[in-house]
């Protein structure tokens, strides 16, 4: 055994594809390619005398070395990278990076940033917005919104607030209504257009259309008819517009709602069974401006008024007659 340290590149190269469990995920966060990679942790193992990883077909794992080194190198790489973000902090202690879904970001929180930014004009929020979760260590990110179910298993290494709970209702357009008749009966909704936000039937517990129908007792919906869209606010911007008829979060539909762009035709509300909650890294401490975020969005989500949404809902004896947990 060697007294002398191995090439920091090659201990960084072994503790991301260690974390990853995959050469090609370590490669692209590293911005090498997998050969260079693969190299790098050649070069460790045969610095220190021993395999660090079993390669498969097409997976990699630790061996029981590999496992020794691993924790030693992944708090190192941790506290260096902390390191380097208390400075940058203390350079730029004004900027706050936020990672939320986009969805959410375009239909409920950017219109309210303004309000953050009133109040708290020494913070400069910048909002990164992506489907896939941030990663804390690697991408600059301060404090999250994500999209969890509502009591996710324990993760040691995050600290997770729930902050609304989220359920599905129909939405229209008042003018779908216009050029279509009434459509405050489930009956009617099932020969109305229907729009699909095909984001929801990539989580098998989230309802669809195929739940909101079964719960209504319709049999012989034609569901491979009308628009889909792999995008939330985008589906919400065609029902928004006349295209038909959405099953959307509560929530992203709120503000559409709220100004009767849209109008929920029959209320009928299903329990996604999820809920946006606000997350942030546990070994980091939490800041004033991370602080100040959880203050204001907690506010934001306790002044949202449910019986304004329940009077955008259809209107007719039907529609009341199925109505059930629409926010009570």
């Amino acid at each position: 055994m060697h007294n002398a340290m191995p090439p920091l590149t090659a201990l960084r190269a072994f503790e991301a594809a260690a974390r990853h469990l995959s050469l090609t995920k370590a490669a692209q966060e590293l911005n090498v390619t997998a050969g260079a990679l693969s190299h790098q942790i050649r070069a460790l193992e045969e610095f220190i005398g021993v395999d660090l990883f079993e390669r498969r077909v097409r997976s990699i794992a630790l061996t029981q070395a590999g496992k020794l080194l691993y924790p030693g190198l992944q708090t190192g790489f941790a506290q260096i990278r902390d390191a380097v973000s208390g400075l940058r902090n203390m350079s730029d202690a004004r900027v706050l990076v936020i990672s939320t879904p986009p969805g959410l970001t375009s239909k409920w929180l950017a219109p309210r940033l303004y309000r953050f930014a009133g109040a708290h004009p020494e913070i400069d929020a910048r909002i990164s917005s992506s489907l896939a979760n941030a990663n804390f260590a690697t991408d600059g990110v301060d404090i999250a919104v994500r999209h969890l179910p509502v009591d996710p298993p324990p993760d040691p290494a995050l600290v997770t607030e729930k902050l609304v709970e989220l359920w599905f209702v129909p939405v229209c357009s008042p003018r779908l209504i216009e050029t279509q008749g009434s459509l405050d009966t489930p009956d009617a909704l099932a020969r109305a257009p229907l729009i699909h936000d095909d984001t929801l039937y990539q989580r098998a517990d989230v309802p669809t259309w195929v739940d909101w129908f079964a719960a209504a007792r319709v049999d012989g919906v034609d569901l491979s008819r009308g628009l889909r869209f792999n995008s939330s606010d985008h589906a919400l911007d065609a029902a928004g517009e006349g295209a038909g008829v959405l099953l959307a979060h509560d929530l992203l539909a709120y503000d559409d709602l709220r100004t009767g762009r849209l109008v929920i035709p029959v209320p009928l509300a299903l329990h996604s069974g999820r809920a946006y909650h606000l997350v942030r890294a546990r070994r980091r401490r939490e800041t004033p401006q991370m602080q100040a975020f959880r203050n204001w969005i907690r506010q934001e989500v306790a002044a949202l008024d449910w019986t304004q949404i329940r009077a955008a809902t259809g209107s007719g004896r039907g529609a009341r007659r199925r109505a059930k947990a629409l926010r009570r």
